[in-house]
C-alpha cells in the first residue's frame, strides 16, 4: 500500500481521481492501490513559550531571553481529528512507502515532515514534486517519484526561517512590550517593511509644497515651453517679451526606439498587476491564485521564476495556439516561433513562471468567481505579450528659440506596437486607462530652421509633489528590492521575505494595527509611527534582513549549516535584550499611560491596573515593582460567594486606608445584597480580607466587626 499526503482536502481529491482511489473515507481516499489523505495546511505549530515553563505566561522582562533546548510542536485543537487519521494511516504496517504530495516547495516540505515526525512513522518517503496540477503532470510526477533526502536542505531553510521568526518575534516583542509599557509587536521581517512605510511617511510629512511656473509658445499647431522658472515675475517677463514674436524651430531631432516585452510573470510581478489594474491585496491575489492552481488552470502560483525551462517550450507553443478560445479579447494566436526568448534553465530553481494550463482550455471559465477570472486573464495575456516582437515608435524632439529661451515639446508615435497591442486590448476589455504621459502633437509640416511668424505665449503655475504614499503594488516592489544597493553586484539578493511570504507579512501589519489599507494605499498608523520610534537601526534595517533571506538560500542549497544560521539568530537576541538593558528610565516612561491607583503596602511603589490586551494577560492590580509581586486580585475566593469583584475605586480605598465600603455584597443565606466595609491587612505578603459593618449595623444586631478569611 502507498499513501499520499497532499496538503488540502482539494488537492487530495484531485490526486486521488488520477491515481485511481476512488473510494472515500473518513479523512482520507482509498483504491488502486493507493491511500490519499491530507495536512490541513499547517497542521503542527511551534508552541507558545508558556508551553515550555509556565513561567512565560506572565511577561516578565527578567525571564529572557527564551530559547528552546528542544523545540515542541504541537497540533491545533480544530485539526487534531485529522491529526490522528493521519498518525494511524502513517503507522499503518502495510505501508510500502509515503508520498509526501504537500506543495513543492519550503512551507510544503515543512507541512509534511512536521506531521511525520510527530507521528512516529518510519516509513520511507519519496517527494511528489510538480508544478501543475494537470492530470498529466500529476501522472508524470508519480512516474517519477524524487528521494525525499534531495529536499533535507530545503526542509531545514523553512525550519530556520519559522524558528528565526519564533525567536525574535517572541524574545524581542516580549523585551520591548515590558520595557515600554506598551504592546510593541516585533517581527524579523515584518518590523523592516514597516519601517519603509516610516521612512516614505517622513519624507511626505517634512515635503513643502511649492509653487513653480512654464511659460508655453504655440504656433503653426506646435506648443512647446520652457523649463521650471521659480519666480513668477520671471516666468510673466519671459511671457510679455515672447507674446507675437517670431520663433526659429533650432532642432527637430527624430529617433526609432524600441520597447522589449515583459517577461512572464513570477507572484510578486502579478500581485504588483493585479493590484495596480484592479485594486487586489497581495494576499487577495495569491487566494485567487491559489484556487486556480488546485483547479488545474493554472501552474505553481508561489514562484520567483519569470522563465521556462527548455523542455517545456513545445508546451508553451500550444498554449500560445490555444489563448484565442480562451481570452475574449484575443482574436489571432501569437507566434510560437520567439518561445525561445522565455528560455532560461539557470533562472530556473524549482518552478518556472507562472503560466496557464493546457486542461484549463478546456474548462469552463464561466463557472469561475470575478477575481479569480480577472486573475487568469491577466496570466494568459502576459503569455502572449511575452512571445510578441518589441514595440517599436518614433520618439521626436523638439527645441524652439524665443527671445534667446530655449522652448522644448517631445512626440511619440508607435510604428509597430508589437506587444503592446494586447496590452492594448487587454486595457480597452476592462475599460482601464493607461498612463496619461506628455505625448506633443508634432505637425508633420515642421521642419529644422523653420520660423514660427507670430507666437502665442501663457504662462501656466505648478505645484512640486510630496512622494507618493505606498500601494500594494509599490511596497511589493520596495520589498523585493530592499537592501540591493548595500549587496555586491554577483549577490543573489532576495529582499524582504520571499514570493511566498510577502503578502502575509503585509497583512501582519495591517492585523497588528501599524498599518492601514486606504484605497490602494498602506499608510501608516501612529501606533507603526511609535513603535518604529524606538526600535533600533539594526531591527528594521532592509539589507540585514535581505542578508538573513540570502542566508537561508544558503541554508536551502547546502552552502550554510543550519546550526550557524541558528546560532547567528541568537546573537541577535542577545544583542536585542542588551540594546534593552541600556534604555534609560525616562524613555522607558515614553509610552506609559498608566495611572497609580495607590502605594504597595510591601514596597511603597506605585501600584497600576492590569490593562486588556496589554502584556499582562491577568485581571488584578499589580506592583509596579516586578521583585515585589504584590497583587490585588480583582476576583478572589473570598468574594466571590458574595458576587463581587474588585474595581478600581475599591482597590484606591484599599492602598489608601485599608478598607472600603460596599453596598453590594450579596447573601446567599437571604438571597439579597447588603452593605459592609471590606477590610484588607496583609499577612506574610499577601493581602487578607474580612468584612466590618458600620456601628449603626453592628449596634441594631448586636455584633462587632466581622467575620474573617
Amino acid at each position: 500500500m502507498i499513501l499520499v499526503i497532499a496538503e488540502k482536502p482539494s488537492v487530495s481529491g484531485s490526486l486521488s481521481k488520477v491515481i485511481g482511489a476512488a473510494n472515500r473515507k473518513k479523512g482520507y481516499f482509498e483504491g488502486n492501490g493507493y491511500l490519499v489523505s491530507w495536512c490541513l495546511g499547517h497542521l503542527a505549530e511551534y508552541v507558545e513559550p508558556q508551553v515550555y515553563d509556565k513561567k512565560y505566561e506572565r511577561w516578565h522582562y527578567e525571564d529572557l531571553p527564551i530559547i528552546p533546548d528542544h523545540w515542541q510542536l504541537a497540533v491545533a485543537e480544530a485539526k487534531k481529528e485529522q491529526f490522528e487519521v493521519l498518525s494511524i494511516l502513517m503507522n499503518r504496517p502495510d505501508l510500502e512507502y509515503i508520498v509526501n504530495a504537500c506543495d513543492a516547495g519550503r512551507e510544503g516540505e515543512s507541512i509534511f515532515r512536521r506531521v511525520y515526525a510527530l507521528v512516529g512513522s518510519k516509513a520511507p518517503v519519496k517527494r511528489l514534486w510538480i508544478s501543475s496540477m494537470e492530470d498529466a503532470a500529476i501522472r508524470e510526477g508519480f512516474a517519477h517519484l524524487k528521494d525525499s533526502r534531495a529536499y533535507d536542505n530545503l526542509f531545514q531553510a523553512a525550519e530556520c526561517r519559522a524558528r528565526a521568526d519564533w525567536l525574535v518575534g517572541m524574545n524581542a516583542t516580549r523585551a520591548y512590550t515590558t520595557k515600554y509599557f506598551k504592546r510593541l509587536v516585533i517581527g524579523r521581517v515584518q518590523t523592516p517593511t514597516l519601517a519603509m512605510l516610516v521612512e516614505r511617511q517622513h519624507k511626505i510629512d517634512g515635503f513643502v509644497r511649492e509653487p513653480y511656473y512654464k511659460v508655453s509658445l504655440s504656433g503653426d499647431g506646435l506648443t512647446v515651453a520652457s523649463d521650471i522658472i521659480k519666480e513668477e515675475a520671471d516666468a510673466e517677463n519671459l511671457v510679455q517679451i515672447c507674446q507675437g514674436k517670431p520663433a526659429t524651430v533650432t532642432k527637430l531631432e527624430k529617433t526609432k526606439k524600441t520597447a522589449k516585452p515583459p517577461r512572464l510573470y513570477d507572484l510578486t510581478t502579478l500581485q504588483r498587476e493585479a493590484n495596480r489594474y484592479f485594486g487586489y491585496t497581495a494576499q487577495e491575489t495569491l487566494d485567487a491564485l491559489q484556487e486556480l492552481y488546485e483547479g488545474k488552470l493554472v501552474t505553481y502560483p508561489r514562484t520567483d521564476s519569470q522563465y521556462i525551462t527548455e523542455d517545456m517550450a513545445s508546451t508553451v507553443q500550444t498554449l500560445l495556439a490555444d489563448l484565442p478560445e480562451v481570452l475574449p479579447f484575443l482574436s489571432n494566436a501569437p507566434d510560437g516561433a520567439r518561445v525561445s526568448c522565455l528560455v532560461d534553465n539557470a533562472k530556473v530553481t524549482d518552478h518556472h513562471a507562472i503560466l496557464p494550463t493546457q486542461e484549463a482550455v478546456r474548462a469552463d471559465l464561466s463557472q469561475l468567481a470575478e477575481k479569480q477570472k480577472n486573475i487568469f486573464y491577466l496570466v494568459c495575456q502576459r503569455l502572449a505579450q511575452a512571445v510578441l516582437p518589441d514595440c517599436i515608435y518614433e520618439e521626436t524632439d523638439v527645441e524652439v528659440l524665443c527671445a534667446e529661451t530655449t522652448f522644448k515639446a517631445k512626440g511619440k508615435i508607435v510604428l509597430e506596437p508589437g506587444y503592446q497591442a494586447i496590452e492594448d486590448a487587454f486595457r480597452t476589455y476592462y475599460n482601464k486607462v493607461g498612463e496619461n504621459k506628455e505625448n506633443a502633437k508634432i505637425p508633420a509640416s515642421l521642419t529644422e530652421g523653420m520660423e514660427l511668424a507670430s507666437v502665442q505665449a501663457g504662462k501656466s503655475r505648478h505645484f512640486t509633489s510630496p512622494p507618493k504614499a505606498y500601494t500594494e503594488d509599490t511596497l511589493l516592489s520596495a520589498m523585493e528590492t530592499a537592501g540591493n544597493k548595500e549587496f555586491n553586484a554577483d549577490t543573489e539578493k532576495k529582499g524582504l521575505g520571499t514570493p511566498a511570504t510577502r503578502a502575509n507579512i503585509i497583512e501582519k501589519l495591517v492585523h497588528s494595527g501599524y498599518a492601514a489599507r486606504k484605497g490602494k494605499q498602506i499608510v501608516l498608523t501612529k501606533d507603526g509611527m511609535e513603535m518604529i520610534s524606538v526600535i533600533p537601526d539594526y531591527l528594521k534595517s532592509a539589507a540585514l534582513t535581505a542578508e538573513w533571506e540570502n542566508r537561508l538560500l544558503g541554508v536551502e542549497r547546502g552552502k550554510m549549516p543550519a546550526d550557524a544560521f541558528l546560532q547567528d539568530i541568537c546573537k541577535l537576541v542577545a544583542k536585542v535584550l542588551e540594546g534593552c538593558d541600556a534604555i534609560p528610565e525616562a524613555e522607558r516612561q515614553r509610552f506609559d499611560a498608566r495611572v497609580s491607583v495607590g502605594n504597595c503596602p510591601l514596597c511603597g511603589k506605585p501600584v497600576y491596573e492590569s490593562v486588556k490586551n496589554f502584556y499582562e494577560s491577568v485581571k488584578n492590580f499589580y506592583c509596579s515593582d516586578k521583585s515585589c509581586r504584590f497583587a490585588l486580585w480583582k476576583e478572589n475566593r473570598f468574594l466571590a460567594n458574595m458576587k463581587k469583584t474588585i474595581d478600581k475605586k475599591m482597590a484606591a480605598d484599599l492602598l489608601k486606608t485599608g478598607k472600603t465600603h460596599v453596598t453590594d455584597l450579596y447573601s446567599t443565606k437571604k438571597n439579597a445584597t447588603f452593605a459592609a466595609d471590606l477590610v484588607m491587612q496583609m499577612e506574610n505578603g499577601r493581602p487578607a480580607f474580612s468584612l466590618s459593618f458600620p456601628k449603626p449595623y453592628s449596634s441594631k444586631k448586636g455584633k462587632a466587626a466581622g467575620q474573617k478569611k
